[in-house]
C-alpha cells in the first residue's frame, strides 16, 4: 500500500523568493494588532476584571439587543451581554455588588428567574463570581507567566544556537501573540484564564516549529559551506515542509472539531490556538527564517566555532 504524501519528495518551494512582501505585511497587521488592541482594549472576562458572569442557553435564536435591554431594566449596574458561540448561547457579565457573596448569589438568583420568565426554556448553564482583588492577581500573573516565558525561550534558543536565533525566535513569538491579542480586540470574545491557557500554548508550539526549522538550517549551514544564504535558507524549509505541514494540519483538524461541537466553555481555548497555529506556522516559515538574513547570517558565519568544535579530542 502506497503511503500518502502531503508534500511530494523533491519539493523547492521558493520561499525567500517573498520575503519581503511578507515582512512588510506582517509588519502592518503587527502594528494594526497592537494599536487597536491599545484603542480598543480587550473584552477581559470575570477572571481579569471581578464581578459575576452568566452563561445562559435558550432553545431559539435570540436577539442580543433584546435581551441587553431585559438585563438593563434590571438596574444591576453597567451589565454586558455578548453572544458565545452561537445566536442561542449568550454570557451576562454584571459588576460584583456590595454585601460580599450573599449579595452576590441574590443577584445571581434574580438573574436567573427573570431570564427563565422572559424566555421560557432557558437554561443557565452556569454562574462564575470572582472578586477585584482576585482578578488583579490574575491579570498580573498571567501577563508575567506570558513574558517570562517568552523571554526565557529566546533565552534558551540563543545559548543552544547563536544569538541571531535568539533574536529571530523573540520576534515571531511576539508576532504570533500581537495578531492573536489583535484578533480578540477585533472580534470582542472575552479573554479569560482559558485564552491565557491558550496564549501559552501558542508560545509553545510556535517554538517547538521554529526549534525544528532552525536546527535544520543550523546543519546545512555546516553542510553547505559555498551555498548562498538565501538558497540554503529555501533549502532547509522545504526539508521541513512535510513535518510542518503534517503537525499542523492534524492540530488544526483537532481544534477545528473542538470549535465546532465542542462544549462552548473552551470555545476561546480552541479558536485562540486553532488561529495561533495557522499564525505560527506561517511565522515560523516568513519571519524567523528571513530574520536570520536580516541579521546578516551567511554560511560562514560560524565556521570558527566549527573550527573550534572539530579541534576538541573526542
Amino acid at each position: 500500500m502506497k503511503l500518502l504524501k502531503l508534500v511530494p519528495e523533491g519539493t523547492n518551494l521558493d520561499f525567500m523568493r517573498w520575503r519581503n512582501l511578507a515582512l512588510i505585511l506582517s509588519l502592518i497587521a503587527t502594528v494594526t494588532s497592537i494599536g487597536y488592541t491599545v484603542y480598543k482594549g480587550l473584552n477581559l472576562g470575570v477572571d481579569f476584571v471581578g464581578g459575576q458572569l452568566i452563561r445562559v442557553s435558550f432553545q431559539q435564536p435570540i436577539d442580543v439587543e433584546q435581551l441587553r435591554s431585559r438585563v438593563d431594566a434590571m438596574h444591576l449596574g453597567d451589565a454586558g451581554v455578548s453572544s458565545f458561540g452561537g445566536p442561542k448561547s449568550f454570557q451576562i457579565r454584571l459588576p460584583k455588588p456590595p454585601g460580599g457573596d450573599a449579595a452576590a448569589n441574590s443577584v445571581a438568583t434574580r438573574v436567573k428567574q427573570e431570564i427563565t420568565k422572559d424566555y421560557p426554556g432557558a437554561k443557565i448553564e452556569s454562574v462564575d463570581t470572582v472578586s477585584g482583588k482576585v482578578s488583579e492577581e490574575l491579570a498580573g500573573s498571567s501577563a508575567t507567566a506570558i513574558a517570562l516565558a517568552m523571554v526565557g525561550i529566546a533565552l534558551y534558543i540563543w545559548f543552544r544556537f547563536e544569538w541571531q536565533f535568539g533574536v529571530g525566535a523573540l520576534l515571531t513569538l511576539a508576532h504570533d501573540i500581537s495578531m492573536t491579542l489583535g484578533f480578540f480586540a477585533f472580534t470582542r470574545l472575552p479573554v479569560d484564564l482559558n485564552v491565557v491557557a491558550a496564549f501559552l500554548t501558542i508560545v509553545g508550539y510556535s517554538l517547538n516549529d521554529t526549534v525544528v526549522i532552525y536546527d535544520r538550517i543550523r546543519e546545512d549551514l555546516r553542510k553547505y559551506r559555498r551555498m548562498a544564504i538565501l538558497p540554503l535558507i529555501n533549502l532547509s524549509l522545504n526539508e521541513t515542509l512535510a513535518r510542518t505541514v503534517v503537525t499542523s494540519l492534524t492540530v488544526l483538524i483537532a481544534l477545528g472539531v473542538l470549535m465546532l461541537i465542542g462544549p462552548e466553555v473552551i470555545f476561546g481555548l480552541a479558536i485562540a490556538i486553532f488561529l495561533g497555529v495557522l499564525i505560527g506556522t506561517y511565522s515560523s516559515i516568513y519571519i524567523s527564517a528571513p530574520v536570520l538574513v536580516w541579521l546578516g547570517v551567511k554560511p560562514d558565519s560560524f565556521l570558527k566555532t566549527d573550527k573550534e568544535d572539530a579541534a576538541q579530542p573526542a
